[in-house]
């Protein structure tokens, strides 16, 4: 589980994916993620396979987008903003990537979501808890899950028996699923 110490994503950079600066909506707890170092770390630390079918849970512009699709068999984002459906439409419209990606817009925690490998996510605060309730109960099983969290919420997934940050999500957690840090953001 990766996670993110600071709320830098939170600033809209002239780097943006398009023309239109579109800034993330903190009301619905997005941050963009727009480091390339990072986004290369995460798709390379899912492991895709070329065979995989991947589950990507806010993908806001896309930058993750774009190398899952070039990595695996296909792609399957869900997105709550329709601003940003646009943008990761936009990024892939008329590439060889294009007919490897169906966009589901709408609340991933109320979304069905369909089989998939490897779930790469960015996930906003609010609804970290629900999704990793959601994705434990899964089933088929998938392989494996990169999720970039907020830094507090990753060290509860990983915390140890009397550990200060040991808790229900700790226990529910390593209790059905190998939980790691992977990285820090």
């Amino acid at each position: 589980s990766s996670s993110t110490a600071n709320n830098n994503n939170n600033i809209a950079s002239k780097s943006a994916a398009s023309a239109n600066l579109i800034a993330p909506n903190t009301s619905l707890g997005q941050h963009f993620l727009k480091n390339p170092a990072v986004v290369t770390a995460i798709v390379a630390k899912a492991a895709i396979k070329p065979t995989d079918s991947v589950l990507e849970i806010g993908p806001g512009t896309g930058n993750m987008t774009v190398p899952l699709l070039q990595q695996s068999k296909h792609v399957v984002a869900i997105e709550y903003d329709t601003r940003m459906v646009r943008e990761v439409l936009k990024r892939v419209e008329g590439t060889s990537e294009e007919r490897k990606l169906k966009i589901i817009q709408g609340d991933a925690i109320k979304t069905r979501f369909p089989f998939f490998d490897v779930c790469v996510a960015n996930v906003p605060y609010q609804i970290s808890s629900a999704l990793v309730f959601k994705l434990l109960s899964h089933r088929p099983m998938f392989r494996c899950a990169v999720m970039m969290f907020q830094e507090e919420f990753a060290l509860r997934l990983t915390a140890r028996p009397g550990e200060a940050l040991y808790c229900r999500l700790s226990v529910n957690t390593q209790l059905l699923a190998k939980v790691d840090q992977l990285m820090k953001v």
